[in-house]
């Protein structure tokens, strides 16, 4: 694996993560949280995807974004039941 496909799947995995925990969470992770949850987004992704007979992540394309911010979503949502909502809220 060369520099440049290591900066994608950063790239890539930060994005998806960053929309995922937004739409799961109502707010980010933090840069490290929201690339983490992408790149392992993206291979849970694409090995549901692969499961339908499809690919995976194949580079820095649109297609690749969409799998992992599917990914990311399932492994969010799937984070949420295990452990439940850790919202933080305001004690008065």
């Amino acid at each position: 694996m060369d520099l440049t496909a290591i900066l994608v799947w950063i790239v890539v995995g930060g994005v998806a993560g960053l929309l995922a925990s937004l739409l799961v969470r109502g707010t980010g992770l933090g840069l490290v949280g929201d690339i983490v949850v992408g790149i392992v987004g993206a291979f849970l992704g694409g090995f549901i995807y692969s499961l339908f007979g499809h690919a995976g992540v194949t580079g820095f394309n649109l297609y690749s974004l969409v799998v992992a911010f599917i990914g990311a979503v399932v492994l969010l949502l799937i984070g949420r039941l295990l452990f439940g909502s850790r919202r933080r809220t305001s004690q008065q």
